[in-house]
């Protein structure tokens, strides 16, 4: 270790007598002895440095050091001096504050006495105003009440004095206003205060009422209402027609006035006939899903007609059978057509002049169907555990809406009988009544004698897709399903039926997979094929109801209704495109159907080149090295071994656009052309040697008769068979020419090879340049070398 130096030796002794100030870092802590040496060290080491020259400025450094330390003890000692003025004011200002804090807590300790005792003399005070007050209270509801009974009869006695005097609209208005005293009493807590005024307005209600009722009653009577056979225009008009008719404004606008009342009345007694059955045909108290009250007028119109239907369609009359719900269904059909014109040329003007904006005719409608509303609700609870009966009335009720909606233009907003069948129990026995209806019937069509006909096989036009009868009723049926589910007003019942229609379409799908197995021993049957056609028939239909509006608006409702029974376990992903309208809700069955028509397609193809390649095995053999030059042959015919393989690709095509579907047939023989394309490329030119005159003869065999085999059903049928065709021209091009393409294909064969030649054209133009594109290099020298006519092979 070396020696220290006179610098090192002069900074020791510098810091042995240097007196380190105390410093602190932001936590105040002190900094340790270690830190603080090394920090003076530094500190050295930058003023003075290692020059033994600058040690002559260690005395005005020192001069300096002493100077700042005498100028912080100054400071320091100025701020110790100017701390305890400050902190002594501070606690003096404390001292007045708590001073002043206990003056006035002394202070509020009188004053809260002082009260104290004000408040217990004055205790009696109050206790005597309170009760006066209370009397005073007691006496005024005493006094409204009294006012309130008063009130009441003095409308009491004002209605029997217009009554007495004739004055009816006097009397409806003091009804009126016992209405309104009735509603503004309604969160009252006399209940017999109450009570009596309700029995007070229906007493001069149903007094008021039945007198309009009577006269109302005597005017339709002349006016020969009800109408229950069509209406015949009366020869003679009456003599007092304008005295009627002025009676009928009259009473008819009486009775709107009284309208008010009435539903309020029918409110009241609403809660106590509920669960009951129901005595009067028609009130304004109906279900809140019905709508409104029938006004007045209408509802006294319709008693007549109420009674007919009671007497006619409840107890045991012949004509209340639950076999024949058409019976009363079609009457009250009857009696709104018979009806309409009367409601609006004489009853729907006074209602526009009164300002009532209702529609005579549709309140009509409304009353007669709250009759048959009952009816079928009864009807059908009865019917649960009768499949027949059962049918007959969902068909019934399902013409009934449908005559109601078009022939009698019911608003669709208002509800009709379409809810009836909703209800739990009713909407499941439906269900299970489609199903089970639906299987029988399936088992009756696929078991027919021509179920596996085309009952349009004799007319062309109309027997492209050449369904059978079984696939045709299976669809009719399911269109059937849709026709009647259709119109319910509930998407989610919609969507039961749809999901009962998907499993119906899985079995008939099942159930043609089984006939199918029993069928496959002779793919080229008529049944296979009817089977096949059935398929793709099915599936083109699904396609189509995949883009009908209808069941896209049944896809939208599944998806936001989150609907289980079609959904399945779809995936999000799955969804997504269902709530994009990418897919369809038969997308699974489509994939179904999809496959097993590209089953029995591959099974049919296969079965039909299994023959084809039989017959053409001669034609493979032939002995195409020795066939003799086309020069030698004064005209050119197709070879003889090739005839069965030639009729056999003609009767089988044949078969095949005669039994199966245009669009079938079309893939049919396309798979046959691509099959036959390969096998005759593989089997027969790869596996033999041609002369020129082989090869010119496999060329008119392929060009002039395959060919135009398939030009029946296309225009270019060549194209089909792409490596047959190419071969050809390889096989028949000239000696030069063919010399030319092996060198070339030789040459770039080994260019690649030697990754050299990159700037050349590639031999891939000069085949396209004869025509040649779906044969690649190699494949073109194969078929060069199998030609004998080559020198060099």
């Amino acid at each position: 270790m070396a020696a220290p130096t006179a610098v090192d030796k002069t900074m020791s002794k510098m810091t042995d007598n240097f007196v380190y100030p105390v410093y602190t870092t932001n936590q105040g802590s002190e900094l340790e002895s270690g830190e603080l040496q090394d920090f003076v060290v530094d500190f050295l080491e930058k003023e003075i440095g290692s020059d033994l020259k600058s040690l002559k400025n260690v005395g005005k450094l020192l001069e300096e050091l002493r100077e700042e330390n005498s100028v912080l003890e100054e400071q320091v000692l100025s701020v110790s001096s100017s701390v305890p003025p400050k902190v002594s004011s501070a606690l003096s200002a404390a001292e007045e504050a708590r001073c002043s804090m206990e003056d006035l807590q002394q202070r509020e300790r009188l004053i809260s006495n002082k009260l104290h005792q004000h408040l217990q003399g004055a205790q009696p005070w109050m206790d005597n105003l309170s009760q006066t007050l209370n009397q005073v209270d007691t006496i005024e509801r005493h006094m409204k009440y009294l006012c309130c009974l008063q009130h009441i009869e003095e409308l009491s006695a004002a209605v029997q004095q217009c009554l007495m005097t004739s004055s009816v609209w006097e009397a409806i208005r003091a009804v009126d206003s016992m209405a309104a005293l009735d509603a503004g009493l309604n969160q009252s807590g006399c209940t017999h205060l109450q009570n009596f005024l309700r029995e007070t307005l229906h007493f001069w209600h149903k007094i008021i009422k039945d007198r309009l009722a009577s006269d109302f009653e005597k005017v339709l009577t002349q006016l020969h209402w009800p109408i229950i056979s069509p209406p015949t225009q009366s020869l003679t008009p009456t003599a007092n027609c304008q005295e009627i008719s002025s009676q009928l404004e009259l009473l008819v606008t009486q009775l709107l006035a009284l309208q008010t009342s009435d539903d309020l009345i029918s409110q009241r007694a609403l809660p106590s006939t509920q669960g009951a059955p129901s005595t009067q045909p028609v009130s304004s108290a109906t279900p809140a899903s019905q709508g409104p009250p029938i006004c007045l007028p209408i509802q006294i119109m319709l008693q007549p007609l109420s009674k007919r239907f009671r007497y006619h369609f409840y107890g045991n009359r012949q004509t209340n059978s639950l076999s024949k719900p058409e019976w009363y269904l079609t009457q009250v059909l009857m009696w709104m057509g018979n009806s309409s014109t009367f409601m609006e040329e004489k009853i729907q003007p006074i209602l526009e002049r009164a300002g009532a904006t209702i529609s005579a005719r549709v309140e009509l409608c409304r009353g007669l169907l709250s009759l048959v509303q009952e009816k079928v609700a009864s009807d059908a609870s009865r019917l649960l555990y009768d499949d027949g009966l059962f049918c007959h009335l969902v068909e019934e009720v399902l013409q009934f809406e449908k005559e109601l909606r078009t022939n009698q233009s019911y608003p669709a907003v208002l509800p009709g009988l379409l809810h009836l069948l909703l209800e739990d129990s009713i909407l499941q026995k439906w269900l299970t009544v489609e199903r089970k209806m639906a299987v029988e019937k399936m088992d009756a069509m696929l078991s027919a004698e021509g179920a596996w006909s085309s009952q349009y096989k004799d007319i062309s036009d109309m027997d492209e897709l050449k369904a059978p009868d079984c696939a045709e009723t299976f669809m009719t049926l399911l269109q059937v399903i849709t026709e009647r589910y259709r119109a319910l007003p509930c998407p989610s019942a919609q969507l039961k039926f749809l999901g009962l229609q998907r499993e119906l379409v899985d079995d008939f799908r099942i159930r043609l997979t089984q006939v199918m197995k029993e069928e496959s021993r002779c793919p080229l049957g008529a049944r296979y094929c009817a089977i096949l056609n059935a398929v793709n028939y099915i599936s083109t239909i699904l396609v189509d109801w995949g883009d009908n509006v209808f069941f896209l608006q049944l896809q939208q409702a599944a998806v936001s209704l989150g609907e289980e029974v079609v959904l399945g376990d779809l995936g999000v992903m799955e969804v997504g495109r269902l709530a994009s309208l990418e897919g369809s809700l038969f997308e699974g069955l489509l994939a179904l159907l999809d496959r097993l028509k590209g089953d029995m397609m591959g099974r049919l193809l296969e079965w039909t080149m299994r023959e084809i390649t039989e017959k053409a095995r001669p034609y493979s053999q032939d002995r195409w090295l020795s066939l003799p030059s086309q020069h030698d042959q004064s005209t050119m015919s197709l070879s003889s071994s090739a005839c069965p393989m030639m009729l056999c690709v003609r009767d089988r095509l044949l078969n095949l656009h005669q039994v199966l579907s245009l669009s079938l047939f079309q893939l049919a023989w396309q798979g046959l052309a691509e099959r036959l394309d390969n096998f005759l490329y593989q089997d027969v030119i790869l596996c033999n040697h041609f002369s020129d005159g082989g090869a010119a003869q496999l060329q008119f065999d392929m060009t002039r008769n395959l060919f135009p085999l398939f030009g029946h059903y296309c225009k270019r049928p060549e194209n089909f068979f792409k490596h047959v065709k190419e071969a050809c021209i390889i096989l028949c091009l000239n000696v030069g020419s063919a010399i030319l393409l092996r060198n070339l294909l030789k040459e770039s064969e080994e260019e690649t090879k030697d990754l050299a030649g990159a700037g050349d054209p590639p031999p891939e133009s000069a085949l396209n340049e004869l025509g040649v594109y779906c044969l690649a290099p190699c494949d073109v020298l194969i078929l060069l070398k199998l030609r004998a006519s080559l020198p060099g092979q």
